[in-house]
């Protein structure tokens, strides 16, 4: 997570209604979000030492701001994402065009076999997970696994106000995982604890899992995520993480914080 990609916020908006956050009476403050872009933005690289990649952004795409969603990129393969809602498809070809533009090997997905990139697909060095159900399609994985060469493991999402698993999930650099449990059916969390036995893991109590507590950003010892979250800070101390808490709430009006907004590159 040193590198990343990111897109300016000049076109966001709730244009359209396609998860339980989203509302078109709930207008976006365009100068407030700008700031708060911003703001991440500086903490990213100035704070954090990470190194960011900028999209343009492009008038008509509102979402295009986030970028976690853009495809899911390994040792210099990158996979765009097909979405769901043909709200979202025309951010596709904008996604595999800076791919391609950056020299990554693109492989495309057949149409109709959804998956949203590194919003669903997230994991250790020894194994990853994959959200499906709410957006993705469990059919993508064996697919992205064949391709990575890594195990995947799917993970069913049950509750649709957290409809992509980096808003319900978050494995922090020492092997410790930050989550909201009840966002997966029972065999999910057994297959978490199993996987993830031996390693920590750090329950997000509803209340803050709401204000997307999950939905952070981890580079090294230091974590990214929305404010108003102290429990989970608490938490994220409690194992020698530094946390970092910002107002992104113009951004959880479309449903997404922190980790939405970027895209780990390699």
């Amino acid at each position: 997570m040193s590198r990343l990609l990111v897109c300016p916020p000049d076109y966001f908006a709730v244009d359209y209604e396609i998860n339980p956050w989203m509302h078109r009476s709930n207008v976006v403050n365009t100068e407030r979000a700008i700031a708060q872009w911003h703001r991440l933005v500086h903490v990213l690289e100035t704070e954090l030492g990470a190194t960011l990649e900028r999209m343009k952004p492009v008038s008509g795409l509102p979402d295009l701001v986030f970028t976690a969603n853009a495809g899911v990129v390994f040792e210099g393969k990158a996979v765009p994402s097909r979405f769901r809602y043909p709200e979202r498809r025309p951010e596709e070809t904008h996604f595999e065009a800076w791919f391609r533009e950056h020299g990554y090997g693109v492989t495309t997905l057949d149409e109709g076999l959804y998956f949203e990139g590194a919003g669903d697909l997230l994991g250790f060095p020894d194994g990853w997970f994959g959200g499906y159900r709410q957006r993705s399609d469990i059919r993508a994985f064996p697919v992205l696994s064949d391709l990575f060469g890594k195990e995947i493991l799917p993970l069913e999402l049950v509750d649709g106000r957290f409809y992509h698993l980096d808003t319900c999930f978050c494995p922090l650099s020492g092997g410790e995982l930050l989550y909201y449990p009840p966002a997966f059916d029972d065999y999910g969390r057994a297959t978490i604890k199993e996987r993830l036995d031996g390693r920590r893991r750090l329950e997000v109590p509803e209340e803050e899992a709401l204000k997307f507590a999950c939905n952070a950003v981890c580079i090294g010892r230091q974590v990214v995520l929305p404010e108003n979250c102290p429990k989970t800070m608490t938490l994220l101390e409690s194992q020698g993480y530094q946390p970092y808490s910002l107002p992104l709430d113009e951004f959880m009006k479309s449903g997404g914080s922190a980790k939405c907004l970027t895209l780990a590159l390699s």
